[in-house]
């Protein structure tokens, strides 16, 4: 019975120890149950009136909220239409002075074209026939001079002193 006894007095040890094991995880498992139920209470003492007054204060801004962003939307959309808008408008503005532009410079053309067909009729029909009645003026003129300054040599008048005319004097 040896084997036997021995047999048994190692179970009872084992036993005993898988005991002592066993007590100290249950004292372990208090131990550890104490201190979450005081953390359990301090939350609650602690974080859930703030998260209470958090709730609070969301339940009363929501409202608010959603109006701030109803509205934000609402505007949005207001903008948009008015911008395109004052786009379509700027875009005819701009259509219009460039029309405006092409019209002025046409007119400014047609101007400068009636100008140069004024200065050339002018040049035709008064600078030409003046040039051409200064030259006879000029012509008869001389002729006159060489006839009176025969009759001015016989009173004894040089050609030096007859008075010579201008060109200066040329209306043109």
């Amino acid at each position: 019975m040896d084997k036997m006894s021995l047999f048994v007095a190692l179970t009872g040890i084992a036993v005993l120890l898988q005991a002592g094991v066993l007590l100290a995880m249950y004292l372990a498992m208090r131990k550890s149950s104490q201190r979450m139920e005081e953390l359990a209470a301090d939350v609650k003492t602690k974080v859930m009136p703030t998260v209470a007054e958090a709730q609070a204060m969301i339940t009363v801004l929501r409202p608010k909220i959603e109006t701030i962003v109803e509205n934000l939307s609402d505007t949005t959309t207001i903008l948009r239409s008015e911008i395109r808008r004052v786009d379509a408008t700027v875009n005819d503005a701009v259509d219009r002075a460039r029309l405006q532009i092409i019209r002025a410079d046409e007119l400014l053309s047609r101007t400068l074209d009636r100008v140069e067909q004024t200065s050339d009729l002018v040049q035709k029909t008064v600078v030409s026939p003046v040039k051409q009645i200064s030259g006879l003026v000029q012509g008869i003129t001389t002729g006159l001079e060489f006839l009176f300054s025969g009759r001015n040599r016989r009173n004894g008048r040089s050609r030096e002193e007859r008075r010579p005319v201008p060109q200066d004097e040329m209306f043109i």
